[in-house]
């Protein structure tokens, strides 16, 4: 694949979806535009563009670099898990739900993860051109971890990371400018609503909904959130500046955790700077 994984909501692992994805953004913009809707800034989405262009590019240089650990644990796995039948397929789309879960989890919560995640957050205004600013080079920084076990157990690479790409595909489709309610749906699947919670900064809020295509770990973890009535959503990082330039986007949140774990005396203090919570 030209990538395996990317840290953020969605890779788009062919031109044709690229194309779609294109069209999709465009469309939203327009139809908002012309009902007179304020739901794009019209820089931001360009720096998303620009972004979205880098970790494609960075993800195909380097896609045979993060391929080694995956194929390094596949010639050790435990079992060989022939991928026929429905069940088995149920199997795998629940298993990389529930790893997913946890990476998202866990790039809320530890700031070596979250320094690319934040990438993805710092979009202001709620849109599908936010889906594709996904920060560079996530697969290179540990993501892949919590996917290999599927593959040590004895699911081949290409049906794990397919999945996974299936199931990032979706998430396009949440970051909606104007989410619907899809009904009893709501109850099991991430949708439009649940993701904009997840994406808001409100501190009532904050680091909720973190499924892929399923809700059902959140509801189950005491993670999962309703939008709080009367109250606005903010978007974007919390105490962080906004900003158009694409390259100060990306490298911002690596510059300031590394600048901090520089002036962090003793090295314990410094690992908790570089893997404990962000902020």
């Amino acid at each position: 694949m030209a990538g395996f994984f990317t840290s953020g909501a969605i890779t788009t692992q062919s031109g044709g979806f690229a194309l779609i994805a294109l069209t999709l953004m465009a469309a939203e913009y327009l139809f908002h535009t012309l009902n007179h809707v304020e739901s794009h800034d019209a820089g931001e989405s360009a720096a998303s563009l620009a972004i979205a262009v880098g970790n494609k590019v960075i993800g195909a240089l380097t896609a045979s670099l993060a391929a080694v650990p995956v194929f390094f644990v596949a010639q050790h796995r435990l079992f060989d898990i022939p991928m026929q039948g429905v069940a088995v397929w149920v199997a795998l789309f629940l298993a990389v739900e529930f790893c997913y879960f946890l990476h998202h989890l866990a790039m809320h919560k530890v700031r070596w993860l979250w320094a690319t995640h934040a990438v993805h957050h710092s979009a202001t205004r709620l849109n599908l051109s936010a889906a594709v600013r996904i920060g560079w080079g996530g697969h290179l920084t540990g993501g892949l971890v919590f996917y290999l076990p599927l593959v040590a157990l004895g699911f081949p690479p290409l049906a794990v990371f397919g999945m996974l790409g299936a199931g990032l595909v979706y998430q396009f489709f949440l970051h909606l400018a104007r989410p619907p309610h899809l009904g009893p749906l709501e109850w099991v699947l991430n949708t439009p609503r649940h993701h904009t919670v997840h994406h808001a900064s409100n501190a009532s809020i904050v680091d909720r909904n973190f499924g892929g295509v399923l809700i059902v770990f959140d509801r189950l973890f005491g993670t999962f959130a309703e939008a709080p009535r009367g109250e606005t959503l903010s978007f974007g990082v919390a105490g962080t500046p906004t900003s158009r330039n694409p390259l100060a986007i990306v490298f911002r949140e690596w510059i300031a955790m590394l600048r901090d774990a520089r002036h962090t005396p003793g090295l314990g203090n410094k690992l908790r700077v570089l893997f404990g919570p962000p902020g």
